[in-house]
């Protein structure tokens, strides 16, 4: 071969000069980009938990064994309580600590000192409200027991600490470093610990929000029509939890009776208050999802005695359904003493809050239990007479209790505020004024004050959590509780949130205990609005509905128990003489699970798979009454048609791949803006939730209502079945610019997806931040007010807002044959192969094995950590 048909090699020697510097170019940008991604590798890992070997700890008194399964999911065993709760909070920090460090700020109101001027809203909030004042009061009231616990876990978690820099920590501080943060995290307390009950007890508040809500649909519609909004509960269509008992000398049997009565409250509803009303309420909106709204919550929770089960043991089920966040609230754990005595008692497995020690909800060796809101109404608003540090009341001019408080905020001036408390509670409305609505002086208005008296309106909140009080001792007697009578004295002391809270035991006791303080009210004022502070007749009495006197039920008649935060009892056929509330859930996901289990009552056949398909189910119950006014509404044979057509023979079912449930959601959504969008706004505006079942159920039956005809159209009077048809043609509409125009190609789950977001970095604004952080596009079915109960608010879109945030199924015979499942991972390191590694089963419906027995858990481990002393 010659020189002339050699080919040409390949070796960049050959090559020309302006070729070989474009390769050598494009070999060092390689490099570089190789060299960044493994940077970004060694940053993204450099804050994984190590999870096998040996770790010096200080403080330790002996060994401590750490195994993880598969999925992460820590088992720890300890000879002392001391050391097995200082290992949990070693754990804890380990998987989670940039959360555990943004819920202790969040709780104190120092948000804006890590992320400046955008947190400085919610620090107002949360300041005004007092969270950290009342968990610094409740350490000193606890149980040494429990304040020991509490400091055994803060060295644990101190100990992850030790000699750590911001990168060592998490990704997100190592984000935050490169922005400048200059912070190093300050030693874990008690008091941090505390602090996260009181943003649960938030999360959980009660009836706030409808407080608020039905007042400003007083003034906007009037008392009529605003009653429409609000229907009463229909106790004869949704069965109680409790059917059974009554109050007698103040204690609560389940086979007695006896009389009640308690009298309604008129508030004053002038223009002045409405604008203050809608201050508190803006201000409530500003806190983060991190600190929830209680907008859409709920839970389920049943549990069927052996009589009804294919093995004659009870059967216990829980979901509660939460504000959707990555990391997910909640951190699967179990906690085991190697021996247990009465020196090292513990030896519990369930869910926890990362930052609190021991078990939330879960079972030990004896008992199971499960959590779903109770609900009570325990908040009230106050519209008070205040004219600079006074306030009226029963005609005297007090002093306010004012403190000021500063926010420190990075990266800018620090900001002051005062605030200003009257007996009834904190100045919400003072924070209107901070958030941009001012609240006018009602002097002239001739509404509020009496006449010649010149008083400006504010707003107090009267709730019982801003009380101190020893939940946290509820929570560890919990743990240890072994049988009915221990379960109930550790329940005796848990204040907020209010809980309906099921059990179970091994011997075969099934049961159910309402919690909570709840305020017994003076005759002006039954909770459901805002009432006039000034007036005495409206403040609560100082004394709260009695422990023993709560609802309570063992071994109920019918063999099982159904809480999905329906009322707790009928008041007026059991003679209940304590006003609990009246905003319950309505009934729809309780009546649907009650239907389901008695299907396999008969038989007796009920197991393990069964409750889980109950947890799944996905039938809308609005369904089955709107479906038929739809189909007999008139259309256009073909485009609009067509899209009805998958309505025919729907089965309800809101699966992920439906059409149908599709279709039917953007009907639903478009006939609720239709019929109220016209007379409601902002947040009066529907959300689609139980209570719009009720509202428009009630509608269909009365087609020529005011509600129907649309007030902006004044030369036409609309009636029920042209916004029926209008909802019907919109609706394809929609679903064919979102989708296709091709009916049966719509899927619910592509509306109607569970987009995980951290809530800090996660919603920085920065495209490629939020990345890191936040991980979604998962298409699921279910949706409000269903036992898959994944709600979404139709004001803003179908997108998934609330969920359940776990789900369990503890067999008493067995159990190492429960089931469990987390809506996220036990992980809160972005990247991390346990981040979200149980989201997926979640959507898909399935849960992973969770074994309890020591020989169980270590044939299940993958990984064995060892914590010795120092």
């Amino acid at each position: 071969m010659t020189d002339a048909t050699r080919r040409p090699s390949l070796w960049p020697g050959n090559w020309p000069t302006s070729l070989r510097w474009s390769a050598f170019a494009a070999a060092v940008l390689v490099l570089l980009l190789v060299l960044a991604l493994v940077a970004s590798v060694m940053i993204v890992r450099k804050s994984w938990p190590q999870t096998d070997g040996e770790i010096e700890i200080p403080g330790l008194e002996g060994e401590v064994e750490v195994l993880r399964d598969e999925h992460g999911i820590p088992q720890i065993y300890a000879d002392s309580m001391h050391d097995l709760v200082l290992a949990q909070g070693f754990v804890h920090a380990q998987d989670r600590f940039f959360e555990m460090d943004v819920r202790r700020h969040a709780t104190a109101g120092r948000l804006a000192e890590l992320f400046g001027e955008a947190a400085v809203d919610t620090d107002r909030v949360v300041r005004t409200l007092g969270w950290r004042q009342v968990a610094e009061q409740e350490l000193t009231m606890l149980e040494p027991r429990t304040r020991a616990l509490l400091d055994a876990y803060a060295e644990g978690v101190n100990a992850y600490l030790e000699d750590r820099s911001l990168s060592d920590l998490s990704l997100e501080y190592a984000v935050l470093d490169v922005s400048g943060l200059d912070y190093t995290p300050e030693m874990w307390t008690a008091v941090d610990s505390i602090a996260w009950l009181k943003a649960m007890a938030w999360d959980l508040k009660g009836n706030l929000d409808e407080e608020i809500q039905r007042a400003l649909s007083v003034a906007a519609v009037g008392e009529a029509r605003a009653q429409q909004l609000f229907p009463p509960y229909p106790y004869d269509e949704h069965a109680p939890i409790v059917e059974q008992g009554a109050v007698v000398d103040g204690v609560y049997e389940q086979d007695a009776t006896a009389p009640g009565t308690r009298l309604p409250s008129r508030p004053p509803l002038g223009p002045e208050v409405q604008a203050a009303l809608a201050g508190v309420q803006q201000a409530v909106d500003a806190l983060p999802a991190l600190l929830g709204r209680g907008d859409g919550l709920g839970s389920n929770a049943w549990v069927v005695g052996g009589d009804h089960t294919a093995t004659g043991a009870p059967i216990l089920a829980n979901d509660p359904h939460l504000g959707i966040s990555l990391p997910g609230v909640w951190s699967q754990v179990g906690l085991h003493c190697r021996a247990v005595t009465s020196e090292c008692p513990l030896d519990v497995a369930g869910f926890s809050f990362s930052g609190v020690p021991g078990v939330v909800i879960g079972h030990n060796a004896d008992i199971a239990w499960g959590f779903t809101n109770l609900g009570p109404d325990t908040t009230d608003l106050y519209i008070e007479r205040v004219r600079d540090d006074r306030w009226q009341h029963d005609g005297r001019s007090r002093p306010l209790r004012v403190r000021e408080e500063t926010i420190e905020v990075r990266g800018g001036e620090d900001v002051t505020i005062q605030v200003r408390s009257t007996g009834h509670g904190p100045l919400l409305s003072d924070l209107a004024g901070l958030l941009g609505i001012r609240i006018r002086n009602t002097g002239a208005s001739g509404v509020v004050p009496e006449v010649g008296e010149r008083w400006d309106t504010a707003v107090a909140l009267a709730w019982t959590a801003l009380e101190p009080q020893p939940t946290a001792d509820a929570l560890y007697a919990l743990n240890l509780a072994t049988d009915w009578r221990s379960f109930r004295a550790a329940l005796s002391d848990f204040a907020a949130p209010g809980q309906n809270v099921v059990y179970a035991d091994t011997e075969g006791h099934i049961g159910y205990q309402a919690t909570g303080r709840v305020p017994i009210r003076k005759s002006g004022n039954d909770g459901s609005l805002p009432v006039a502070g000034w007036r005495s007749e409206n403040d609560w009495t100082g004394e709260y509905v009695p422990y023993d006197a709560l609802p309570n039920v063992l071994d109920p008649d019918s063999g099982m128990v159904v809480t999905a935060n329906q009322a707790v009892l009928d008041p007026a056929s059991a003679g209940y003489p304590y006003h609990l509330t009246d905003d319950w859930d309505r009934g729809y996901r309780s009546d649907r699970i009650r239907d389901l289990l008695e299907d396999g009552i008969d038989p007796g056949t009920l197991d393990v798979d069964d409750m889980g398909e109950v947890q799944t189910d996905e039938r809308n119950p609005m369904a089955p009454v709107l479906t038929p006014y739809l189909l007999d509404v008139e259309l256009p044979r073909g485009y609009f048609s067509d899209g009805r057509e998958l309505l025919e023979d729907w089965d309800f079912q809101q699966h992920a791949d439906s059409a149908a449930a599709a279709y039917y959601n953007v009907v639903w959504r478009e006939l609720l803006a239709r019929t109220f969008h016209d007379e409601l706004t902002g947040d009066l505006q529907p959300d689609g939730g139980q209570r719009w079942f009720a509202v428009v159920a009630d509608l269909l039956t009365r087609p020529g209502d005011e509600w129907w005809d649309d007030q902006r159209t004044e030369d036409a009077v609309e009636t029920r079945d042209d916004v029926l048809a209008a909802a019907l043609r919109a609706a394809r509409d929609d679903l064919t610019a979102l989708q296709s125009p091709t009916p049966d190609e719509w899927t619910w789950g592509r509306l109607h997806e569970l987009d995980l977001r951290s809530s800090t970095l996660g919603e920085s604004g920065i495209g490629l931040v939020e990345a890191l952080f936040n991980r979604g596009g998962y298409e699921i079915g279910g949706g409000g007010s269903i036992p898959n109960a994944t709600g979404w608010d139709a004001r803003d879109g179908y997108q998934v807002q609330t969920a359940p945030s776990m789900r369990m199924v503890i067999p008493l015979d067995d159990l190492d044959g429960a089931r469990w499942i987390n809506l996220t991972g036990v992980s809160g390191h972005a990247f991390h192969p346990h981040y979200v590694d149980q989201t997926e089963l979640f959507v898909r419906g399935e849960t992973l094995p969770w074994v309890f027995s020591a020989s169980a858990v270590e044939g299940a481990a993958e990984d064995v950590l060892t914590l010795v002393p120092r």
